[in-house]
């Protein structure tokens, strides 16, 4: 059984610690267990409840009526509320789905999302938020390896099918290359680039994992992209900074770059140089770019 702090149980459910400190006294569906120090923490049962819970209330539902229903009750509630929910419930449930490792749920609650706002949206505001709680969770391993990549492979196969369907874009499109450097090999963020970029319109040149420096070189002198744009999943701010140069000196090409924040000192990096925090700024520098051409 995992255990989680309460600042982990705000991060993942989004209800704060004095919320929770209110309800742990007026209700009794929400007991945390305590250390020998007297520090809360909760099980992963109260973690699914409290997710329940949670978008229950973005909903309407009275927490008094919540508090009588068993817990399949809550299920079915939960269920039949996320066909009007809003974008954080649903992020909420996929969370859910992966920890019940329930693949019929994530796909509809995907299929569903697609339906009412288009798959760029579902993928920019509901895949990625998603993938930022998959990793609070796999940071202080509270999920499996096993859990990470089934949702991972699930999101991949959805990727790439509407990467699939989008149409080449004509030579004089503005280019970029995508790719890994060596030793990096979580390929979903990248993926999630690439069908943003194509469904912009650009010419996607896509390398994928771990591309050695020779080959990015040679690639950029062939193609003469206005951007390159790669991942570090690496939290090692001396190996980031080292890589991220090497790129932007050796290929002489703008470089965009994101992942983990943690330590990185984006401020120490040239106008050649662009951190992107989330999809939103990446839809920006490519809209930009075309706005311009």
């Amino acid at each position: 059984m995992s255990r989680y702090s309460m600042a982990q149980i705000v991060s993942l459910t989004g209800i704060n610690s004095h919320t929770l400190r209110k309800w742990e006294s007026r209700y009794d569906f929400l007991v945390p267990e305590r250390t020998e120090t007297n520090i809360r923490f909760y099980s992963d049962s109260q973690l699914k409840k409290l997710l329940n819970i949670s978008i229950l209330r973005s909903q309407g539902v009275r927490l008094s009526a919540i508090g009588k229903m068993s817990d399949e009750e809550i299920h079915k509630k939960v269920a039949e509320s996320l066909i009007n929910s809003n974008q954080d419930d649903e992020v909420k449930a996929l969370v859910l789905s992966m920890i019940n490792l329930d693949e019929q749920e994530f796909d509809n609650i995907i299929k569903s999302q697609v339906i009412k706002n288009g798959i760029l949206t579902t993928f920019t505001e509901v895949i990625y938020p998603f993938l930022h709680k998959v990793g609070i969770l796999w940071g202080i391993n509270k999920i499996m390896p096993a859990q990470e990549h089934f949702v991972s492979n699930l999101i991949r196969q959805k990727i790439c099918s509407a990467i699939d369907l989008l149409p080449i874009a004509p030579k004089n499109a503005p280019k970029i290359i995508l790719f890994l450097t060596e030793g990096e090999n979580h390929e979903i963020g990248l993926l999630l680039a690439s069908f943003i970029a194509k469904k912009l319109g650009w010419r996607v040149f896509y390398l994928g994992q771990n591309v050695p420096y020779d080959n990015v070189k040679t690639m950029a002198e062939l193609v003469k992209p206005n951007y390159l744009l790669t991942f570090f999943i690496t939290t090692t701010p001396s190996v980031v900074e080292e890589k991220v140069h090497r790129l932007s000196s050796e290929t002489n090409t703008p470089l965009l770059f994101s992942g983990s924040p943690i330590n990185l000192e984006t401020e120490k990096y040239d106008k050649m140089v662009t951190y992107l925090k989330n999809p939103k700024d990446l839809i920006t520098v490519l809209e930009q770019v075309l706005s311009s051409t």
